[in-house]
């Protein structure tokens, strides 16, 4: 099977693209992380590069936007999002991409806030603790969601719509010139 190599540098594109607008201000949490990591399960499949892209991305936008203590508990978060995509993704539609989007918000909201309860200190380890720092973020959950939606929208939408425009971006072979 040849590669498409035009509809990879479309794909990791994006995923550049998604990363650049973390620098942009947005509402707390309303972030492409979730989106381009899901986009990158989706479409990279079952490879390396699927997830170096989205976190190759992250680590020039935290360059950008500084680093910080605890960043690997994000970095593992996205990881797992792939991992989301390449399961909940193989075919790729509407409702698949919205459960996606949801279960990467999900994944995010669990992952990160363990990691605050468990690094942080602002939290006593204990079960009561752990509750509550959930409890704490839920209002982060609503502008996550919102932004995996959003982006999710924005990424698998924009490669359909580029996909029509542009058929050499279609999955398999790219169309040999006449």
């Amino acid at each position: 099977m040849t590669v498409n190599y035009s509809r990879i540098v479309a794909i990791l594109s994006a995923i550049l693209v998604a990363a650049v607008l973390r620098l942009v201000p947005h509402p707390p949490n309303f972030t492409p992380i979730g989106a381009m990591a899901l986009f990158s399960g989706a479409y990279l499949g079952r490879r390396p590069l699927a997830f170096a892209a989205p976190l190759g991305a992250m680590l020039l936008s935290d360059a950008i936007l500084g680093f910080y203590s605890g960043m690997w508990i994000t970095y593992l978060a996205v990881t797992l999002i792939v991992l989301v995509g390449w399961v909940a993704l193989s075919r790729v539609s509407v409702l698949r991409v919205a459960g996606a989007a949801l279960a990467s918000a999900i994944v995010f909201f669990l992952v990160s806030n363990f990691g605050t309860w468990a690094l942080s200190g602002m939290y006593p380890h204990t079960a009561g603790g752990l509750v509550g720092c959930y409890v704490a973020a839920i209002p982060f959950f609503q502008n996550t969601l919102a932004g995996d939606l959003f982006y999710a929208t924005l990424l698998f939408g924009g490669l359909r719509v580029a996909e029509h425009a542009a058929p050499r971006l279609r999955q398999g072979r790219a169309p040999q010139a006449a």
